[in-house]
């Protein structure tokens, strides 16, 4: 019986603590969080639309000022992701900063508290917001975008992602090189709008210049007009003119426009047509060659090498 009369007491208690629950609290504290849940659930399908309008606008305004489709779809990509990467996270913040409020829990002390943290972190990690600073500067001024080639700080490869704290470039060999934003001293775009092959071909002295360079413009303009390699060239290739006398050769430079990253395909068609254009032509490339002078006095060499053979005798 005294084992019945404990449970019996046990459940007493239980019931005096279920009714002395305030049903309304709990009711309205439930519904104050759901409506929360909701706003932050609608807050993130705004923020999907705005950001959805706002990457249509901006491809847009960038097709009216003649930006290539390509460019401007990279750069307002990372801007859009990163962007958005900023707003979820400032949204959440807020709506766990509202739960714990409506949850009873004091909200000041934790704000404080993350204040005074914050200004602690930020006196050790000086490096992380200058990286965060830069990065900020390199989406809004538009210095490099993902898909881009760049060389950072004498490294040079193709960037894979633009982050508010890092770089990340691939290069030829397949090596991942990560640079924190706020250590990049020099940053060169390669495919900024455009691109170009620069190129310097020599050819032998004794050919007419004038000639070589016919060629050359007789190759370009046939390779601008190929309907696969000439829609990735934006103009007929520029030929400079004579820039050098090299020690076996005289240099040709010039230079072809093209779509960004199709520098290195068209010019290395290019160089293959020239070498069958020579050929056809008659135009010799040269090759360094070398003569071997043993002064005025010295006998010539077969005669040095058979007295030599021969005990130091003269040949008859």
């Amino acid at each position: 019986m005294g084992r019945y009369y404990g449970k019996e007491g046990c459940m007493d208690i239980l019931i005096k603590q279920f009714q002395a629950i305030h049903w309304e609290q709990v009711i309205i504290a439930c519904a104050r969080i759901g409506f929360v849940l909701l706003c932050a659930w609608l807050g993130m399908v705004i923020l999907k639309r705005v950001l959805n309008r706002f990457e249509r606008r901006l491809l847009v305004q960038s097709n009216r000022e003649g930006e290539p489709p390509s460019e401007s779809e990279k750069r307002i990509e990372t801007l859009i992701r990163l962007i958005r990467q900023a707003a979820l996270i400032v949204l959440w913040v807020t709506t766990v900063l509202i739960l714990l409020k409506e949850l009873g829990v004091e909200v000041g002390p934790i704000l404080a508290s993350a204040g005074i943290a914050g200004i602690a972190i930020g006196f050790g990690a000086q490096n992380l917001v200058r990286d965060f600073i830069a990065g900020f500067f390199f989406i809004l001024e538009n210095q490099v975008r993902v898909g881009d080639v760049a060389i950072v700080n004498s490294t040079g490869g193709l960037v894979e992602k633009v982050n508010f704290r890092t770089i990340v470039l691939r290069d030829l060999g397949g090596v991942v090189h990560i640079f924190p934003n706020g250590t990049v001293s020099t940053l060169s775009n390669l495919t900024n709008d455009w691109s170009a092959y620069v190129f310097d071909i020599g050819v032998a002295y004794k050919e007419n210049t004038d000639k070589v360079i016919d060629v050359m413009r007789r190759v370009g303009s046939e390779m601008k007009r190929d309907d696969l390699v000439g829609a990735l060239m934006l103009e007929e290739p520029e030929i400079f003119g004579v820039d050098k006398f090299d020690n076996s050769a005289v240099v040709i430079k010039g230079r072809i426009k093209t779509k960004p990253i199709r520098q290195w395909q068209v010019g290395r068609e290019y160089l293959r047509r020239i070498k069958l254009a020579f050929d056809d032509a008659g135009i010799e490339i040269p090759f360094p060659h070398q003569t071997l002078y043993f002064g005025e006095a010295s006998k010539p060499f077969e005669i040095a090498i058979l007295e030599k053979l021969q005990g130091g005798k003269a040949p008859p």
